[in-house]
This record gives structure tokens, C-alpha cells and sequence, in this order.
């Protein structure tokens, strides 16, 4: 009996130390990930019969390359390990990775390691950020309808620096921790 209560008390003490501690902190020492959704219809069927079975697609977007690099990469990353995939279906997945993951696109950061933070920012702070770095490509509605875990919210935010948002790395993560508190994924906010 006393060694139950002990587990439970052990367990209880964890789990409030583990909610003591922003969850910014707690996720800090992992680099961000990119999050591809998966595409829809024949190439969505290609992707899961032969790809997915090994690896998951997230990958995809460290890249930005035209069909001839693609086709290359899948050789090169293949060579040891042959996959069957018809030429129809292959040409059908990279023209896919072409459209979504081309020489015109920006391939996500594979260094970015989200810095830890100790201050947050108020609601004031916060817009003032969004409204420097993001309105100059598009109003705020995206924004404020969206509903994501801070992990999301990093993905987004990470991939908009990319393209072009002023903002520095603990300015960022600071807007990720609010972005996650107030338009999180509980849909009651």
C-alpha cells in the first residue's frame, strides 16, 4: 500500500513539474520538423504504397528541386535499397514533389533549433509582431482563424521566415508560445 501511494505521489510530482515549465522550454532542445500533408487522390495512393512504408514524406520539404534533381534524389536515396515503382507512377510523384517542393519554392531550414525562452509576450506584443512580419504578404485572418499546437504554429511561422517574415529566433519562438496560448487547439477559444 505505501508503495502505491509513493508511485502515485511520484508520479503526480512529475507531472506537476512537467506543467510548471512552458511548454517552449520543455520542446526547445529538438529542431523544428516540417509537416507535409499528404496529397490527395492517385499520387496520395503512390506515396502510400511505396514510400510511406519506409519513411514519412516530412522530408520532402528540406528540398527545392526541379524534376531532374528529384528523380536523382530518389535514385541516389534508393540505390542500396530498390524500389519498385512503375515509371508512370514515378514520373506522376515527382512531377507531385516538382509542383510542391520546386526550384520556386524555399526548402524549410534543416538548422533551426528553437531557442528557449523565459519572457512572453502580452496580447499588445504579440499583434505588434504580427502585424510587422506578417501583414506584409497577408491580413491577419489567417491567423486569427487558425487553430494549431505550438509545434504547428512553429512549423508556420518557421516557414514564413523563409519566405520572407522579419522576425528573430526568440521573437519567434515567444510568438509561437502565445500563438499556442491563445489560438490553440481547444476549440472553445
Amino acid at each position: 500500500m505505501k508503495q502505491a501511494l509513493l508511485a502515485i505521489a511520484v508520479v503526480a510530482g512529475a507531472a506537476a513539474l512537467a506543467t510548471a515549465v512552458p511548454v517552449s522550454a520543455q520542446l526547445s532542445s529538438r529542431p523544428a520538423r516540417p509537416q507535409v500533408i499528404p496529397p490527395q487522390g492517385p499520387v496520395r495512393q503512390i506515396i502510400f504504397k511505396n514510400c510511406t512504408s519506409c519513411h514519412g514524406i516530412d522530408d520532402y520539404a528540406y528540398h527545392a528541386l526541379d524534376k531532374t534533381a528529384w528523380s536523382a534524389l530518389i535514385e541516389d536515396r534508393h540505390k542500396n535499397k530498390p524500389v519498385k515503382l512503375a515509371v508512370a507512377d514515378r514520373d506522376q510523384l515527382v512531377d507531385w514533389l516538382v509542383s510542391k517542393f520546386g526550384p520556386g519554392t524555399k526548402p524549410f531550414p534543416r538548422a533551426y533549433v528553437p531557442p528557449e525562452i523565459t519572457t512572453f509576450f502580452s496580447d499588445t506584443e504579440a499583434q505588434a509582431v504580427l502585424a510587422r512580419s506578417c501583414t506584409t504578404c497577408h491580413d491577419l485572418e489567417r491567423v486569427n482563424t487558425g487553430r494549431f499546437s505550438p509545434d504547428r504554429w512553429r512549423v508556420l511561422t518557421v516557414d514564413m521566415r523563409e519566405r520572407g517574415a522579419k522576425i528573430a529566433d526568440e521573437e519567434l519562438e515567444r510568438l509561437v508560445e502565445w500563438l499556442g496560448r491563445t489560438k490553440g487547439t481547444n476549440p472553445n477559444q
